[in-house]
């Protein structure tokens, strides 16, 4: 069984920072996992950030550019998004995605298995 569980969401002003967990356990390893998608509410998910297994490239959404991180750390079997210089516009549910296979390049297009989600909520 694959299991993706995501952590670190919540309230924040604007401006802020927060930096979101995604651990996996069972049937997969961190390896696998693609990267970040979020889906406000209304809109349909979309993709933020994705890196490949050794980390070593990254890729990101126009709207975060500049101002969101995504690392790995494959001991922890855990991928990071670091999230800074939050706006109102950045609130949604954020949920890690992963491959059935070790990542090797960053598409935009979301793999098979999908993390619970965790919100992520910015006053203004």
């Amino acid at each position: 069984q694959v299991q993706l569980t995501e952590s670190g969401g919540g309230l924040v002003q604007a401006g802020g920072s927060l930096r979101l967990s995604c651990a996996a356990s069972g049937r997969t390893s961190s390896r696998n996992i693609k990267g970040w998608f979020r889906q406000a509410p209304g809109n349909e998910r979309e993709f933020v950030a994705g890196i490949t297994w050794s980390g070593g490239i990254t890729k990101y959404a126009d709207s975060v550019k500049g101002r969101f991180t995504i690392t790995r750390d494959n001991a922890k079997n855990t991928v990071y998004l670091q999230m800074n210089s939050l706006t109102p516009e950045d609130a949604a549910v954020y949920y890690c995605n992963a491959h059935r296979t070790t990542v090797m390049v960053v598409t935009t297009t979301p793999g098979d298995y999908w993390g619970q989600g965790t919100q992520v909520t910015v006053s203004s």
